[in-house]
């Protein structure tokens, strides 16, 4: 009796709330009518509509990668849920005719500003302008700096050649993407080629300049395989070495003084932004970061940028990002070619390191154990834990890791310069 009385009580104040408007000539079966074609589950029956919903999937398949497998979590799982945001119909949270090159061009009849965007657009297409205008990228280089020691690097300089030699899957992969086969301009190949630096925010801020409709697949790649890094590397770096180069002990690297630790980044700061402008933006930020955890005289600016303030740029990162991988623009054989050559491109540059540390030791009478070399990517410091953990399966008593941290963080100061490179050229 007691939920007859709730049904009926129900069915009352609906009638009384809509008789006003019933005798205002207002259609009670058209509102409904109205309210289920809007409503966003319908859009999946329609035309191309099914698309939203693989997307939606791959969405939740890749927070399960986030979450449980804890693969790149920081960002993948922003871009995961950017990703479902993005495409579910109707929401209006991210519109990607706003950031077609016509209407970004000045001298384009349709062109808009991002005035235009502020107003018209919705809360993704906000954040992404600072996508789009290179801010988010070179802020996360900032966080990445202060977080970073350089001490290995400066104490043995011969790290600098093996995190520049990691960066040849880069060039090798920009020379292979433009072929007939795979269909891929200039542009978009140095894009694609970026992902083999596995330096997720360089790839992103080189694919906005260069090739911004492909940024969703490219990033979703980059972030794959730098956390696919302890499956991807050690295959590679076994066949590439024998267990004697494995089990080669190198020296503990000297104390580095903080007067060094402090004109490191200043010098690299200058001489490659002289050198290579089109780098600038990236390496200034990251030395700007280094020098002030250094320097040891902004300690609240540099707790600043390694915590509040990457942390709050990461979420909006990576949840613009994700934005991007509309159906339209993932569900398509180019991404599953950027998934392909970018495994590819990963793959090379593990290997440059490796090689050129084993050409090396023909000339070195203290040798260097390859393994370090495949450290060059700038997956930090998650590449160097993977050279140390190889070196300790050869010799239990080897540690690697500090050594490894050399070519490491050469490799971001190396994906940063490969993709000033290919900027100066093509953009």
């Amino acid at each position: 009796m007691k939920h007859k009385f709730q049904f009926f009580g129900l069915l009352a104040v609906l009638l009384l709330v809509s008789a006003p408007a019933m005798a205002a000539g207002f259609n009670m079966g058209d509102a409904l009518v109205k309210f289920w074609n809007d409503m966003g589950i319908t859009s999946f029956f329609v035309g191309e509509g099914w698309k939203n919903a693989v997307m939606i999937f791959i969405g939740c398949f890749l927070l399960y990668l986030a979450i449980k497998k804890e693969y790149e979590p920081l960002l993948l799982l922003p871009i995961a849920f950017g990703m479902i945001l993005t495409n579910l119909p109707g929401a209006g949270l991210f519109h990607t005719a706003m950031w077609n090159d016509e209407f970004l061009n000045p001298s384009s009849p349709f062109y808009h500003s991002y005035r235009h965007i502020l107003a018209e657009g919705g809360l993704l297409d906000v954040l992404y302008i600072g996508v789009k205008a290179g801010v988010y990228p070179c802020l996360i280089f900032l966080g990445v700096g202060a977080m970073t020691d350089f001490s290995p690097l400066i104490a043995n300089p011969k790290s600098l050649l093996l995190g520049a030699a990691a960066q040849l899957g880069i060039f090798i992969t920009f020379l292979v993407t433009q072929t007939d086969l795979l269909g891929f301009d200039m542009k978009e190949a140095a894009s694609i080629g970026i992902i083999g630096g596995a330096d997720g925010p360089t790839a992103i801020f080189l694919t906005t300049k260069l090739a911004p409709h492909l940024l969703g697949p490219i990033a979703v790649a980059a972030y794959s395989y730098m956390a696919l890094v302890p499956v991807i590397q050690p295959p590679i770096m076994r066949l590439l070495t024998t267990k004697k180069e494995r089990m080669i002990r190198m020296k503990q690297l000297r104390e580095v003084s903080k007067k060094e630790r402090i004109i490191f980044p200043i010098v690299v700061a200058i001489v490659v932004s002289l050198i290579l402008p089109a780098a600038a933006t990236l390496i200034g930020c990251l030395m700007l970061g280094n020098l002030m955890k250094e320097s040891g005289v902004v300690e609240r600016l540099s707790k600043a940028a390694q915590n509040e303030l990457n942390n709050i740029v990461v979420i909006f990162l990576g949840t613009t990002v994700g934005a991007t991988a509309t159906a339209e623009a993932f569900l398509n054989w180019q991404t599953i070619g950027i998934l392909c050559v970018g495994i590819v491109a990963f793959g090379f540059g593990t290997a440059g390191g490796v090689l050129l540390a084993k050409f090396m030791n023909l000339f070195l009478k203290e040798k260097i154990n390859p393994l370090i070399g495949s450290a060059g990517v700038s997956a930090v410091p998650m590449a160097a834990r993977v050279s140390q953990s190889e070196g300790a399966k050869a010799d239990s008593r080897n540690f690697l890791l500090m050594h490894a941290m050399g070519p490491n963080v050469a490799g971001v100061i190396g994906s940063a310069v490969a993709a000033g490179i290919l900027l100066s050229i093509l953009g």
